[in-house]
């Protein structure tokens, strides 16, 4: 065994040991502790825990790499989800948690006084979450089969087992506790690299100032400028330069945002703290914890674009040259990364050397997932192996933390709305309990599968997720609590229409959607209508339903009077912070 291995089994291993005890000492033994952990969580705490939630292994593993390979059209990403952030914190968490229930579709179901609506709800949230989890167990397989050593499906099994353990048993409460130390842990291997890196190539310890510094090389160039002419020279595009069109930024930061905002797993987390005032500012907490990383981001996504250009072509000189990295010489890093099947290349002009240019047909790199970026770049720069094994333990642990948050929210939606609000409402506490965990371990199985087949990387499959959670629940909450005429009618038709028709624009450029005798749309820009790519028509699909709700609500019957009071009565401060029983 390899000293990173060791370093490796030791680090992630003792991570594992800490979530499971923490599981354990904070089960869940009633429903409230299971979906909403007793709403006695600290602003500060649940601060931290929102923050991990939140940020997923697309935010620590794949974002990065967007940002490295796409640079200033990646902006999006970082805008998006931030400003999302802020949007859930002013305009729906604190009327969300002063209403006081458990999940989103019970308030819904709730506001619209329709059990149709309540099931709609569920269907638009498992149908969001289930993709958003996708992106985690692609994650949560990327880092284990590199730094584990085996094989993909086997990193997935092995992280599957985990959130089993401490989310079946110990619900909201236990992921919450176990969401304040995988915080910890991702925050800590996000950035002690990022300095190591920062101080190597400009001389900055802080990462945020070294994007902006010169090389510490002494020739006075910028990294940034650096970084723009050794792509141009290759062939690329500038980094710093936008290549997308405007209209699709414009929707995809967007899309993002409200797709941000009506995420339920990270609107749920707002449920679980004591007051009204509370939701306020452990989402105040949360926005600090969660810029470390953001503002982290842009820096290691650019020097790990240039680590890796120096890495393969040497000294950052023009293509086809002696300088050229040789195939019978390459670095332990790159040979690691290729036993993943992550990393290819193909030496097309027999030269024995790798030519990584811009033009496709020359270029010998023919695979880099944009997944490796964050957890390869410690090892392209030679750090030491406890940090690259730090690292490997950060990424795992933004992964399990969102994906216990989904796999929770999936789970309350099925054994509280569907179980406990339909099916059998006479159930006890005990039995719905169970329900919740057989529904969680039933969505931990179904995730996994769909985690073996992603359609994407990370990153890509989160930002479809996200689209459909905007398109979907953010505009019926919206309208719910600012919206005092609209009705169950309206709800429901807008959700389906935007939930359905986002669907489709996804499935049909994605290509899982085929009818026989049919073309499938080929997934470019060519084809997608006015430009507008699959991840960004979230945006589109929330302008469909707003105005499909608003106008089926304008011809049918208005909401009953003590429904139209309840919504005035959620946007009244509230000084208790208690929560209004209806």
């Amino acid at each position: 065994m390899t000293t990173l291995q060791m370093w490796t089994y030791a680090v992630v291993g003792g991570t594992f040991a800490l979530y499971i005890f923490i599981a354990i000492k904070a089960r869940a033994s009633t429903t409230g502790e299971f979906y909403v952990a007793g709403k006695g969580v600290h602003p500060v705490l649940n601060g931290m825990a929102t923050g991990a939630d939140w940020m997923s292994a697309a935010s620590f593993i794949s974002m990065a790499g967007l940002i490295a390979f796409s640079g200033y059209d990646a902006s999006v990403y970082l805008m998006g989800w931030t400003g999302g952030y802020c949007l859930l914190a002013m305009l729906l968490a604190p009327y969300l948690r002063k209403y006081g229930k458990f999940t989103v579709p019970e308030f819904i179901g709730d506001r619209f006084y329709s059990q149709t609506a309540r099931v709609v709800a569920v269907i638009c949230l498992i149908t969001a979450s289930l993709t958003y989890v996708i992106g985690q167990m692609k994650g949560i397989g990327v880092a284990f089969s590199r730094f584990l050593e085996i094989p993909f499906q086997y990193g997935l099994f092995l992280g599957m087992g985990i959130v089993f353990i401490y989310a079946v048993l110990g619900g909201m409460k236990g992921v919450t506790y176990t969401q304040i130390a995988q915080y910890c842990v991702l925050i800590f291997a996000y950035t002690v690299p990022a300095i190591f890196i920062s101080l190597t190539l400009t001389g900055t310890p802080i990462p945020q100032l070294g994007l902006g510094s010169a090389m510490a090389d002494g020739s006075g160039v910028f990294l940034l400028d650096k970084l723009d002419k050794t792509l141009v020279d290759l062939g690329f595009s500038a980094y710093t330069t936008q290549k997308g069109s405007t209209l699709d930024m414009f929707l995809l930061t967007m899309s993002l945002m409200i797709g941000t905002a009506g995420l339920p797993h990270v609107i749920t987390r707002f449920f679980t703290v004591p007051k009204v005032r509370d939701a306020r500012s452990s989402a105040g907490w949360a926005l600090v914890f969660i810029a470390i990383l953001y503002t982290t981001a842009p820096a290691v996504g650019a020097m790990a674009r240039l680590n890796l250009i120096d890495t393969i072509q040497a000294d950052s000189i023009a293509p086809d040259t002696s300088q050229n990295l040789r195939i019978d010489a390459l670095p332990t890093w790159f040979t690691n990364w290729e036993k993943t099947g992550l990393l290819k290349y193909e030496d097309k002009n027999g030269d024995g050397r790798i030519q990584y240019v811009g033009d496709p047909a020359k270029n010998e790199m023919v695979k880099v997932d944009r997944d490796i970026m964050v957890l390869a770049n410690p090892e392209i720069a030679n750090l030491p192996n406890w940090v690259i094994a730090l690292v490997a333990a950060g990424g795992i642990a933004a992964a399990l933390s969102t994906a216990a948050g989904l796999l929770l929210a999936i789970s309350s939606a099925i054994s509280h709305d569907i179980v406990k609000g339909i099916i059998a409402k006479d159930i006890d506490d005990k039995t719905e309990l169970m329900a919740g965990r057989i529904a969680m371990a039933g969505a931990i199985v179904v995730a996994g599968y769909l985690g073996l087949h992603p359609p994407g990387f990370a990153a890509q499959v989160v930002a479809l997720a996200f689209g459909l959670a905007a398109s979907s629940i953010f505009p019926a909450l919206m309208m719910g609590i600012f919206v005092k005429r609209m009705n169950n009618s309206g709800a429901v038709c807008g959700m389906l229409a935007g939930l359905g028709t986002t669907l489709v624009y996804i499935f049909w450029f994605k290509g899982w959607f085929f009818v026989p005798g049919t073309a499938m749309a080929p997934d470019n820009a060519a084809n997608w209508f006015m430009g507008i790519s699959p991840g960004s028509f979230g945006a589109v699909g929330a302008l469909i339903n707003f105005a499909v709700a608003l106008a089926v609500s304008s011809v049918t019957k208005a909401p009953p009077e003590h429904i139209q009071h309840l919504v005035e009565d959620i946007r009244v401060p509230m000084g208790s912070g208690s929560a209004v029983d209806h």
